[in-house]
């Protein structure tokens, strides 16, 4: 094996530049949105709305009602999958990607196993099954209240954990349609998407999802995928791979991998204002964020557990921002630099550009939308 010593050194700008290629945020793409959702091996969804901005900020001409109809088609899916979290899925990854994550989602039921004393889990799985596929669509209380009636003594909420954990269940329409969006329901995926299809798909090998990872987030160390997928012990996948990659060390000296034909741009290539919403996963998918989060903006996205809406700015995290009633209003984090002052300009029109395609009252005059900066709390 080649020492590492020898791996040549990436710094923090040019990371920041191969990422930001890799997510299409370099230029807006001519992709579709459904190539566009494989491609970044799904779109952080905890909230409704994001899936949708973060297609704005990285496509050419995209409109929400594409991303709607792939949903209402059944070619695009809500369901939890990397880090217990919900994302927007093309249906062949959830398909396939669900069981490479399930024994992240079998620790976790581990977590609650207090409240699951005497909860035989192989029933609990079949019983919650035939629940959500014998009848409409369920809610996590009505799964809830029925596995209640087997297991009285549980912890409701335990029971209710280990049924999403247990079973890949997806969010079914209009939860996740762009102007119709309703309550939470469920059923399996193998339900929703049909058991053929499903039989047709099986699972992902690991070797091929760290290619694909490195192809929408790379370079990368195997710590950075481990992180943007919530499991771990990845080191070997990455071992058997090292031949075909290119692997270099970054400032700090860690060790990144990546794909030898994946781009990798000049770190002085320009990186043109982008808003994203929260939760995007170009933040939260390496251990390592420094190529995108400064050390003077770490933190400044979230409050608690709620994230905020964030700009890019020169490719790094520079900002908040929020939309109401037609007026998008923009927090600087230092609004007096020489690049904030140079580039309201182009914040004000990427902020149209934004209003214009997703205001969602078509009959909104063109002269109400104004972009303003200053504080997101009013």
């Amino acid at each position: 094996m080649v020492s590492r010593t020898t791996h040549p050194v990436i710094g923090t700008r040019s990371l920041n530049r191969a990422t930001l290629a890799r997510q299409l945020l370099l230029g807006r793409a001519g992709m579709s949105a459904r190539d566009a959702v494989g491609h970044l091996l799904g779109l952080q969804a905890q909230n409704v709305k994001p899936p949708y901005y973060q297609l704005h900020a990285r496509l050419a001409g995209f409109r929400p009602a594409e991303l709607a109809g792939l949903m209402e088609s059944r070619e695009v899916v809500r369901m939890v999958t990397m880090r217990s979290t919900i994302h927007t899925h093309t249906a062949h990854d959830a398909l396939t990607l669900r069981p490479l994550v399930q024994p992240a989602r079998d620790r976790e039921v581990g977590h609650f196993r207090k409240g699951l004393v005497g909860v035989d889990l192989e029933r609990l799985t079949a019983r919650a099954r035939a629940f959500v596929e014998a009848g409409p669509p369920r809610t996590m209380g009505e799964i809830r209240e029925e596995l209640l009636t087997q297991w009285p003594g549980a912890d409701p909420q335990s029971l209710a954990v280990a049924a999403r954990c247990r079973l890949p269940l997806v969010q079914v329409t209009p939860r996740g349609v762009w102007g119709r969006s309703g309550q939470v329901r469920l059923t399996t995926l193998e339900n929703w998407l049909g058991s053929e299809r499903a039989a047709a798909a099986g699972a992902a090998s690991v070797d091929d999802v760290v290619l694909r990872y490195l192809g929408a987030f790379g370079p990368a160390s195997v710590k950075d995928m481990q992180t943007w997928a919530g499991l771990t012990r990845l080191r070997g996948a990455f071992e058997r791979l090292r031949p075909g990659l290119m692997v270099f060390r970054d400032e700090n000296g860690a060790e990144l991998f990546d794909l030898p034909d994946a781009p990798r741009p000049d770190p002085d290539v320009p990186a043109p204002p982008r808003f994203l919403p929260e939760f995007d996963n170009l933040l939260l998918s390496h251990a390592d964020r420094t190529r995108v989060i400064t050390l003077e903006a770490k933190g400044r996205s979230w409050a608690g557990n709620q994230a905020y809406r964030t700009l890019l700015l020169d490719g790094f995290l520079a900002g908040l921002w929020k939309a109401d009633a037609g007026v998008l209003t923009v927090e600087l984090f230092a609004p007096e630099s020489k690049a904030a002052k140079e580039a309201k300009e182009e914040i004000v029109a990427e902020g149209e550009l934004l209003l214009a395609a997703m205001e969602e009252d078509p009959q909104t005059p063109a002269g109400r939308w104004s972009v303003r900066f200053g504080s997101i709390h009013g």
